[in-house]
């Protein structure tokens, strides 16, 4: 029995570390919480419905969404995908940018996530967004990365906005203090 012992303690080691998930780097995760919650994914529907009804009336509309209120609506967003780009986002908004931080898997490894955004209008009056810098740690970012977060910020766009994104024209979008402000209009 004495000589099974150290196999099968072995074989067990081997066995449980298999079952773990191996942390293997990436960007500094932000020790700063987020609130999360569906009340704030809401309040961020809500909030843009009334800007919206109005500026019926004709007149600019300003916006302004706060870190929690976007976390939380990333989180819930991926968590309705099936294979999401990352888990456990947080996004700030400091400096004219939009920082995203998140977990990503590949299998038995994990790894932090970041990738800066830049926020503007295109000539149309949509949202326009430039990956400034992506870091996924030591995996590859993902192929297609530009198209898979135009992607995502689409469906948020149309998303909050609900039928009224086809009439609406993006003036000015402004990133500070945690705040994302946005002037438009109705067409």
């Amino acid at each position: 029995m004495k000589k099974l012992a150290l196999p099968i303690f072995l074989l067990s080691l081997a066995l449980a570390s298999l079952a773990c998930t191996v942390f293997i780097g990436g960007p500094d995760y932000p020790s700063e919480v987020i609130p999360v919650s569906t009340e704030a994914a809401q309040s961020m529907q809500d909030q843009v419905k009334a800007m919206f009804e109005a500026g019926a009336q004709g007149g600019p509309i300003t916006l302004q969404i706060s870190e929690s209120q976007l976390t939380s609506y990333l989180t819930y967003k991926l968590e309705s995908q099936t294979d999401p780009l990352m888990t456990a986002p947080k996004v700030f908004l400091r400096d004219n940018q939009m920082q995203i931080f998140g977990k990503a898997g590949r299998g038995m490894f994990a790894a932090n996530v970041a990738i800066v955004l830049g926020v503007g209008a295109d000539e149309t009056g949509a949202p326009k967004l430039q990956v400034l810098t992506a870091d996924f740690g030591p995996f590859d970012a993902p192929q297609g990365l530009n198209d898979a977060i135009s992607k995502l910020v689409s469906e948020a766009y149309t998303g909050a906005l609900g039928p009224v994104a086809t009439g609406f024209r993006l003036e000015t979008i402004a990133i500070a203090n945690g705040a994302l402000t946005i002037v438009g209009r109705i067409k």
